[in-house]
């Protein structure tokens, strides 16, 4: 049995680590943040501590020499953390949003169970090598995808009500982008025309503005990534 002090540390580790996770997240500007992460960390490191040693003192001369299966609440951790990475996960337009919220909130709860069972260095290193997937490999993978595929961007137009969807979707085509979702939101006497639009990697963002720019009835024109 650890002492009072060793479980505090572990207690505190679980949640500095979880933290800056959702640090991390909470930059990104998603809804599982900062104190989310804390708090999976926190309860799975709780949870792992009960079920290693919590219940030791209530055993009886008679139940020494009983086994127990310290991993029996863990295991549990792993299949009940599922119930909010799916609160993280929403589809938004033909797309899905939050699958890596879900799966940091996922990896945070293995982080906090490793704290807990005094795995310090696994800990540790399983954080930093989150952080490295969740931000180092952010530009990376923008630029590699970019240029292998195309770069997914949000084309926010603010167009009269003379303005037809058709008509920009026209003057689109010769960049050959590939528009991916179209949202319309009628404001009075004009519209909001939102287009999320993969560009190739020769594309450039100005070219497509400038197109758009000589439609009659444009108001604005910007990019929202």
């Amino acid at each position: 049995m650890p002492s009072q002090t060793e479980l505090l540390l572990r207690l505190l580790l679980a949640c500095l680590l979880g933290g800056f996770v959702g640090f991390e997240r909470e930059l990104s500007g998603q809804g599982a943040g900062f104190r989310t992460h804390i708090l999976v960390a926190l309860g799975s490191c709780l949870f792992t501590l009960v079920s290693a040693y919590a219940f030791s003192e209530f055993l009886t001369p008679s139940m020494l020499h009983t086994s127990f299966d310290p991993s029996r609440i863990a295991a549990q951790i792993v299949t009940g953390i599922g119930f909010l990475g799916g609160g993280a996960i929403l589809r938004s337009g033909t797309g899905v949003r939050g699958l890596t919220t879900a799966a940091s909130l996922w990896v945070v709860a293995a982080v906090g169970m490793a704290a807990g069972a005094g795995f310090y260095g696994a800990a540790g290193l399983s954080t930093g090598l989150s952080l490295a997937a969740l931000w180092g490999l952010r530009r990376v993978r923008r630029r590699l995808i970019s240029e292998l595929r195309g770069l997914d961007m949000e084309l926010v137009l603010q167009v009269g009500p003379d303005t037809g969807v058709q008509d920009i979707l026209q003057a689109l085509e010769e960049h050959a982008v590939s528009i991916q979702h179209v949202r319309i939101e009628p404001e009075g006497e004009s519209r909001t025309v939102s287009l999320t639009l993969r560009l190739p990697p020769e594309a450039r963002p100005e070219d497509l503005v400038a197109t758009v720019g000589t439609l009659p009835g444009l108001r604005r024109a910007e990019w929202s990534r």
